[in-house]
């Protein structure tokens, strides 16, 4: 199972950006995936996830501001990222979580939002 996100960088405040995640090996279309994001001194968080049937769960201090949303005939799930703050910044890794109880993680995308 390989997981490959692209899509970050440097932004300003305020800004977006969008985090793709392709992925490949697994049954796509049956799999939780989600986004993480882990801040430097921080433990990894969960940002958000979305089933396969496509509901979606955000964390608190994302929620109103980042979406996720599938592709199950391209295999790739997309986080985008609008009104960002600096407090956003993170090393950002797709997860995939599937029937059998496994997670698969992507190798990051730094993000880096400027006050």
């Amino acid at each position: 199972v390989q997981l490959v996100e692209s899509g970050g960088g440097l932004v300003q405040a305020g800004g977006s950006l969008r985090l793709s995640c392709a992925v490949s090996g697994t049954i796509f279309s049956r799999n939780v995936m989600a986004w993480y994001r882990q801040a430097p001194g921080k433990q990894r968080e969960l940002v958000g996830d979305i089933t396969s049937g496509g509901s979606t769960n955000y964390a608190d201090s994302v929620k109103g501001r980042f979406t996720i949303s599938r592709d199950n005939a391209k295999n790739t799930v997309l986080l985008q990222m609008n009104s960002l703050k600096p407090e956003d910044t993170a090393v950002y890794y797709c997860n995939a979580h599937n029937d059998w109880g496994l997670d698969y993680w992507g190798q990051g995308t730094q993000v880096t939002v400027s006050s």
